[in-house]
């Protein structure tokens, strides 16, 4: 196992621990959602290896018990990690930008604005001012597509493709609307293309009610999971990831092109370079761009921007 894959599992376990204490005999599939597991076998060899730690003396008294019973995961002798791990500033840090762009949306709510500001009180007491966790503004529509997501009702939306600069007129099944990369997108199943797609918010021209209702998904599919068909005229690049930018293939729609353990190798298909371009430009040393001429170009132009407009030279 390589380095970076044995830090992912130390830190997935260590998640583990404090969250298993506190909810005593979750089942097994809850456990595997939650934590990413994709088989119980990778479950069950992470608690084969909890059960061999324990505290000094490591006699049958001082081990952790870590096993699995029928579908329910047991896990008792740990109680030194029943409080969470300490965050690093670095970790906290990003925690309550998070924290602060969701809170100021309308999908916030009174737990997590009791989190920020615990957490912004640990930090710093100006945080608010310091921190610039913007969002772009609502649209109009983006009530209305919640509204439909959540009760089950057909849609018929004007869409303008970036793509093609064409109108359409199409009726959807909407699945989740999110905020990604400055801009908000609504997730459907499209009638007129039968199949799932992804939609800009901002590029719809009108929304209205067909009066027809389909059965809503019980659970909403995941925003880091959207599916995204690439248009004929698509930007392709091909960029190597780091250990610390893995969160990538997870984040965005994305085709697994080589896992060599320290990097995972990427195809990004994007309708605009300066998706990629800020991608790059954002994930630094953790980033390697393989292939790609127009997001080369793109990221050369937006680095040079940036330096112009603090006065830095080159070198």
């Amino acid at each position: 196992m390589t380095a970076a894959r044995t830090q992912q599992r130390l830190a997935r376990i260590l998640a583990l621990l404090p969250w298993a204490l506190a909810n005593p005999y979750p089942t097994v599939t809850e456990v595997m959602e939650r934590f990413g597991y994709t088989s119980r076998r990778q479950l069950a060899d992470d608690l084969n290896l909890l059960f061999c730690c324990g505290l000094p003396g490591y006699g049958p008294g001082d081990l952790m018990v870590a096993y699995i019973d029928g579908d329910e995961v047991v896990l008792d002798m740990a109680d030194y990690f029943s409080r969470p791990l300490r965050l690093t500033p670095h970790e906290a840090l990003g925690l309550l930008s998070a924290g602060l762009a969701v809170a100021g949306t309308s999908q916030g709510n009174e737990a997590l604005a009791r989190a920020v500001e615990k957490l912004t009180d640990a930090l710093f007491p100006e945080a608010a001012t310091v921190i610039a966790a913007e969002l772009p503004p609502e649209p109009g529509h983006l009530d209305t597509l919640r509204r439909a997501a959540r009760d089950g009702t057909v849609l018929t939306i004007t869409y303008l493709s970036m793509s093609t600069n064409r109108t359409t007129v199409r009726a959807i099944e909407p699945l989740m609307v999110h905020a990604s990369m400055g801009s908000w997108y609504l997730r459907a199943h499209c009638r007129l293309a039968g199949d799932r797609r992804l939609f800009r918010v901002d590029r719809i021209r009108a929304v209205e009610e067909q009066g027809e209702t389909f059965e809503p998904a019980a659970k909403p599919p995941a925003a880091t999971n959207m599916d995204y068909t690439p248009s004929a005229d698509a930007i392709y690049a091909r960029i190597a990831l780091g250990s610390g930018a893995r969160w990538v293939a997870e984040y965005y729609p994305v085709e697994i092109l080589e896992d060599t353990g320290e990097e995972l190798v990427i195809r990004f298909a994007m309708s605009d370079a300066r998706v990629g371009a800020r991608l790059l430009l954002r994930l630094g040393a953790q980033a390697r761009l393989i292939e790609g001429r127009e997001v080369r170009d793109e990221t050369e132009r937006l680095r040079e921007a940036i330096l112009a407009r603090y006065e830095v030279s080159r070198t």
